[in-house]
């Protein structure tokens, strides 16, 4: 808060804050920063690693896999030290970190277009995801039913939301969270043990399925892409914090790493046996959802898909609580609107009309993945928090502080270069089959 405030405006800016779903409960305990972070990080994501895994080959693949697992706990646990570094403050918004290293105006053009594409792109993928899982269900569950559009599916899955939105804040979805990343546990636990129950198949080949050299880079590069979108939790991580209460005594960070560490060991537990179990039975064959390529037994890869939705209905929520605060910060701050339930009725609703729109639009949002995954994920995840923290604590020149950091910042901008070169062949090579409102 600017110091020459007046009382009065101290405290409409306090009522406005008590108002904003990020800062409005301070209440939580460690274990829902467990669970928030679990439901952000393992997205139905999760289930492409095998097919990901089938481009890039045993070596690489299980190196890319480890690397990536060990960076972004770093930046996490970068971006959690980094909360309440400024006594007395609280970064309770990834861009206002950003502002804090970069500058307010910079700070915030820095920051905001890239978290907005990933919250947005990533409600868009699990709008998709929640409606062709729910349109598997009905198949899987009732083959001789009259196939239905998944068009359909996706207004189905969109019409939780238009309910589940209108919770307040972060700790009003924690059960909702809690229920999805069981979800996702269960879900992860049933594509490795149904793969490995199937067995290895007998023809198995675990060579590149492309046979040139070219198809072989960019599929290489693709499968990056996918990897990257497999971790995507840094865009939260800063607003699940400023749920959990805090003192100089006893700061959040204490709670809140507690949380990630079981959190990143939930994820290793989903990631690992799923990539590689997923490979080592189907090798390149395997489809880019391992659930498809699992058609029996056909009871379990139902429940599976039910789970799937249950999860991405969870994620879904946590990627646009923040979307809900910018946009409602912006209205209530800088177009003074008054804080009502009316303004959040309208707000909310439109924001999921618009991603369940483009999602019927755009159903092939899959091909974009490794597109968006490269080019703003990698950044806010794998080096922004980098960036940031030499910037505010300036550690000594080659120290391993300092050679740690520029090693995730040149990965990271590596990643960000050569991902999205895939998806867009990707998408350029699928663009004759897709169909929009298929």
């Amino acid at each position: 808060m600017a110091p020459n405030m007046t009382e009065e405006e101290i405290a409409r800016q306090k009522a406005i804050d008590d108002w904003l779903p990020i800062t409005a409960s301070r209440n939580a305990k460690w274990w829902y920063s467990a669970f928030h972070n679990v439901t952000a990080m393992v997205g139905a994501g999760v289930l492409s690693l095998p097919y990901a895994m089938s481009l890039l080959g045993w070596g690489p693949g299980v190196t890319v896999l480890i690397l990536s697992w060990i960076i972004t706990f770093y930046t996490l646990w970068q971006m959690v030290e980094m909360h309440e570094m400024v006594p007395g403050k609280r970064f309770d918004r990834y861009h206002e970190l950003g502002q804090h290293a970069f500058g307010e105006k910079l700070g915030l053009w820095i920051v905001v277009p890239q978290q907005l594409v990933v919250e947005i792109s990533t409600d868009i993928v699990y709008m998709v995801t929640g409606g062709r899982s729910l349109q598997k269900f009905h198949e899987l569950v009732c083959p001789n039913c009259k196939s239905i559009r998944t068009t359909y599916f996706i207004m189905i899955f969109a019409s939780v939301h238009f309910v589940l939105s209108h919770l307040p804040n972060f700790n009003s979805i924690s059960g909702i969270s809690l229920a999805a990343a069981v979800m996702s546990l269960t879900y992860s636990t049933i594509a490795w043990a149904a793969s490995a129950a199937k067995g290895v198949e007998p023809d198995v080949d675990y060579g590149y399925s492309a046979k040139s050299a070219v198809g072989i880079t960019f599929n290489f590069f693709t499968a990056l892409g996918d990897v990257a979108f497999a971790y995507a939790g840094h865009n939260v991580v800063l607003e699940i914090q400023a749920t959990i209460p805090s003192t100089p005594e006893k700061p959040s960070k204490g709670p809140m790493w507690k949380g990630v560490v079981v959190a990143y060991i939930v994820v290793a537990i989903c990631y690992f046996p799923v990539a590689l179990i997923g490979y080592w039975m189907f090798g390149n064959s395997v489809d880019d959802n391992i659930l498809l390529t699992l058609e029996k037994p056909r009871w379990l890869i139902a429940a599976a898909n039910m789970f799937v939705v249950i999860h991405v209905i969870g994620s879904y929520q946590i990627y646009a609580i923040p979307v809900f605060d910018m946009m409602e910060t912006f209205l209530v701050k800088k177009l003074k609107f008054k804080p009502s339930f009316t303004l959040r009725f309208i707000t909310r609703n439109v924001y999921v009309a618009f991603t369940m729109m483009v999602g019927i639009i755009i159903p092939f949002f899959g091909g974009l993945l490794g597109f968006f995954g490269g080019l703003v994920l990698a950044p806010t995840t794998y080096f922004l928090p980098c960036i940031i923290w030499l910037i505010i604590y300036k550690p000594k020149p080659f120290s391993i502080t300092w050679m740690a950091n520029w090693i995730c910042i040149v990965l990271g901008v590596a990643l960000m270069i050569v991902a999205p070169i895939g998806g867009l062949r990707t998408i350029i090579l699928r663009a004759k089959e897709y169909e929009f409102f298929s």
